[in-house]
């Protein structure tokens, strides 16, 4: 027997399953979806038990549903860890949650499912399409698909604005709470307002105001972005640009603002920091992905991965390492950062003038 001829078989075999995985990888987040969808989560969630599926079926509103197409549903589910299916009584398989299906309840405070319903929403879907064209001509995956950038896009289409500001409000609510849980002194020291610029419709700061009540929160957005912003208490909204002036204040919040620009860009958004900030007392705290591609820890795959998304939906964006942070931080005129990381996705960067 070869056995260097049998080896190269066995790694031909484990490379084709990996590219068999990887095509099909794109039903993991449609499965996502149609659960979500089908409000599955809600209804085991709402009968406060495992529960079958003719009763999941029973709960979702539709005269004519596929019982087949929604076992098999489950079944791909199960596998994928995203429920727990045990054997009940009889014959019948009964359902429950687990820590990843309880992240796509509907009803909940602390939720992915907008985020879900924003990644795989047809508009995102199609861009990603044009990928190998972004390669080859240069150009955003997302303005070849739909013939404007991203964020222009979002300006002149209402109601897939009000998909993406709803998907990242729930992401926002989750970092959040791994910010304050982990930098509660940061806060704490913080005097007088904190300005959250890019803060969308204003979850992050009114999350601050409201732990922190000492601080004045202001929300500064674009002027579409902040006329569907809420009311919250300690929180004032303010619509300008941050490549002309940002509101004077002692501290800056900035949560997956800067990965979405050159670093020319980031530069001129970094400057206007520096300026809106006292030299003495001033600070800037920055929320972004640190890439970290020796660690092993459960979001690796999403940091790295999250690089293409942002070559493939803004024009300049990029996740950046410690080293390109430092750069971009001295070339603005912060003499010293602080890296924290907490247990979320991102990291935080504290920038002192």
């Amino acid at each position: 027997m070869n056995i260097q001829s049998g080896m190269e078989d066995d790694a031909m075999l484990v490379g084709q399953a990996q590219i068999w995985r990887y095509l099909y990888g794109a039903f993991d987040g449609m499965a996502l979806r149609c659960c979500v969808d089908l409000r599955i989560p809600d209804i085991i969630s709402n009968n406060n038990r495992p529960t079958t599926l003719s009763e999941i079926a029973s709960g979702i509103d539709s005269p004519s549903i596929d019982v087949d197409g929604l076992k098999r549903l489950m079944s791909f589910m199960v596998y994928r860890k995203v429920f727990d299916e045990e054997d009940g009584e009889g014959s019948e398989t009964i359902y429950s949650l687990n820590h990843c299906s309880k992240l796509l309840l509907s009803s909940t405070n602390v939720t992915l499912a907008p985020l879900v319903m924003m990644f795989t929403n047809p508009v995102i879907g199609l861009a990603i399409n044009a990928l190998s064209q972004s390669v080859k001509e240069g150009g955003t995956a997302f303005k070849h698909t739909h013939g404007e950038e991203f964020f222009d896009f979002t300006l002149l289409n209402s109601g897939f604005n009000r998909i993406f500001n709803e998907g990242m409000a729930c992401t926002a609510k989750i970092t959040m709470d791994a910010i304050i849980s982990v930098y509660k002194d940061g806060f704490l020291g913080s005097k007088g307002s904190v300005v959250d610029v890019g803060g969308g419709t204003g979850v992050a700061i009114s999350k601050i105001a409201k732990t922190y009540p000492h601080l004045k929160g202001i929300n500064f957005d674009l002027p579409h972005v902040i006329s569907t912003a809420p009311t919250y208490d300690g929180v004032t909204h303010v619509a300008g640009d941050m490549f002309k002036v940002i509101p004077p204040t002692e501290t800056i919040f900035m949560k997956w603002v800067l990965h979405n620009w050159s670093n020319d860009d980031c530069i001129k958004i970094l400057k206007n920091c520096r300026r809106a900030i006292p030299k003495e007392t001033g600070k800037v705290i920055i929320v972004e992905i640190v890439q970290h591609s020796t660690e092993d820890d459960p979001f690796n795959y999403t940091r790295i991965t999250f690089d293409l998304v942002m070559f493939a939906f803004f024009p300049s964006g990029r996740q950046r390492s410690e080293n390109e942070w430092k750069n971009l931080l001295g070339e603005c005129g912060f003499s010293h950062y602080n890296i924290i990381k907490i247990p979320a996705l991102v990291s935080i960067i504290e920038a002192f003038p």
